[in-house]
Formats: structure tokens, sequence, C-alpha cells
């Protein structure tokens, strides 16, 4: 018995591609579709299938780079379940998950879900990679040390990955609380670079070779991206954040990355498509 053969339409992974081999791939797209500690509008955890869905209708030919993402590039990992017993087990199951990635040679690349998840990553690349810095570029400082009971909240991440990195980047901030700029003074951490300024040769300097990205949507404007949980006046532009990425990447090496805290509207799907096109502007710098 064969099973009937007709046109399909696009394949349901990243960028539709019609086959997918693990074993030659150099990026593992990842979906962890994760929301628990979200406290203003949740929905995070729609955001990869939004992303994937959106990327199987556009061009996977990409006009800056002359390229196309081939079905060899990337393979689209099945999603994570969630913990529902506590946010660290969750991020305890993205380790491990990461870390066989990182065992089989591929590059991951998440999308997120809310920001916590970076965490998780983080844990086996400290493991697996020595020497690296962390790229966050992102609305939010997100340095609280506990926050609604967890020390794994999304406003806590990036407290986390400082006690496990010492080179952190962070690009695009324009909002914290005292607690936060009350740590930041005492630990003397000083980059940090505030929006609006983008001073691109600065930032480029702070980084090391080996370069970890971890991309909240909400770095971007309101304007271009009202798909976030806790959207922020004043964000990047579209071709600001292309110049910037590419600035990175033609510079650094991008060994692993993160698109988190897209909340999908519906009914409207620009921000969805928005987010998938960068998810494959980054996926092309990794390439």
């Amino acid at each position: 018995m064969k099973l009937p053969l007709y046109p399909a339409s696009e394949a349901n992974n990243f960028g539709g591609l019609d086959f997918q081999n693990y074993a030659k791939a150099k990026v593992a797209i990842f979906p962890v579709p994760y929301d628990s500690t979200t406290y203003y509008k949740p929905g995070t955890k729609e955001g990869p299938r939004a992303i994937i869905d959106a990327s199987r209708h556009m061009e996977v030919y990409d006009i800056e780079s002359g390229q196309s993402i081939k079905d060899t590039d990337v393979f689209t990992l099945e999603e994570l379940e969630p913990s529902k017993n506590s946010p660290k087990e969750t991020l305890l199951r993205i380790e491990k998950v990461i870390a066989q990635i990182l065992a089989d040679k591929k590059i991951p690349f998440m999308l997120g879900g809310e920001h916590s998840i970076t965490a998780g990553a983080i844990w086996a690349f400290v493991k697996a990679q020595k020497d690296f810095s962390v790229l966050q570029i992102d609305a939010h400082s997100d340095l609280r040390d506990v926050f609604e009971g967890t020390k794994f909240h999304h406003a806590s991440v990036m407290r986390r990955v400082r006690e496990k990195v010492a080179s952190v980047v962070q690009v695009g901030i324009r909002s914290m609380c005292q607690e936060e700029a009350e740590y930041i003074e005492k630990k003397k951490i000083k980059n940090i670079f505030f929006a609006p300024k983008l001073p691109v040769e600065e930032i480029l300097f702070s980084l090391k070779k080996n370069v970890y990205l971890t991309f909240d949507i909400d770095a971007l404007d309101p304007s271009i991206m009202p798909a976030t949980g806790t959207p922020e006046p004043g964000g990047l532009g579209w071709y600001e954040t292309l110049e910037f990425l590419d600035a990175v990447a033609k510079t650094k090496n991008i060994i692993g990355a993160d698109l988190v805290e897209l909340s999908p509207i519906p009914g409207l799907i620009f921000p969805d498509f928005l987010a998938a096109k960068l998810a494959y502007k980054i996926t092309n710098h990794i390439i």
C-alpha cells in the first residue's frame, strides 16, 4: 500500500523546507513554547509556532547576502514540553537539549517563549565552551535577583547569566527598577549600552570572539513590534537592527542564539512575519 501523492503546501518547519536532515544540518532550530513567569501580558508560549508558521511563507532567498538557506543548513526540532513543576526544571530540560545539540556539533537557535529560557542554554554552553560573551539585545536589563518568588523569572534571567559568564554585554536597555540600578552600581558593571545610542564599535570591542546572542523582541520599537508582553517606547528600528547584527556577524563568531518574547496578537500577522524574518537573518549570520 502506497501513500497518495499530490502537491502539498510548505512543510511545517522553519522556512518550509522540503527535506530536513539533522545529520547534515548546521543549525538546530529549537522551539520552546514557555511563558510560566510572564507577569503582565502572557502569550509567549505561542511565539515559536507563530514564527515557524510565518517563516513557511517568506522567501528563503536573502537579498543582502545573496543566498538561500538550504535543506542541509537547518533542522527544526520538535517543541519542548515545559515542566509544570517549577521554572528551574524547565531550564534543566533546556540545558540537556542544548548540551546534546552542542555534542552533535550543531549550533542551537532557540525560539521562545519567555526570556528565562536563555539561562538553561547558557548553563549548557558554560560546560561546553570555555571562552565566550553573551550579547543581550533587549529593552529590559532583566537583573532582578528574585521576582514573584523565583530566581528563574524572566525578569531575572541576566542576573542568572552574569553569575555564570564573566563577559555579558547588554544593548538597547531602556527600562530597569531601582534594585537593578543599585546592583549595576555595586558590581561596577560597565558593558550596558542604553537606548537610544548604539555605539557599534564600542560594543564590538566589549565582546569576545565567540558570542552567544540572546535577542528579546521587545528591543524593537513598539511601532514595528507591538506583539510582546512588556513593550517599551524608544526601541530599535528594523534597518538599525540589521546593520548592527551584520557588524557583529562580520567580526565575531556566533556560537548560539535565541529569539524570545514574541507574544502573537490574534488577527495581526505582521509582527509574526517580522520575527520570522529576524530569525532568518540571524540564521544566515550563523551559517
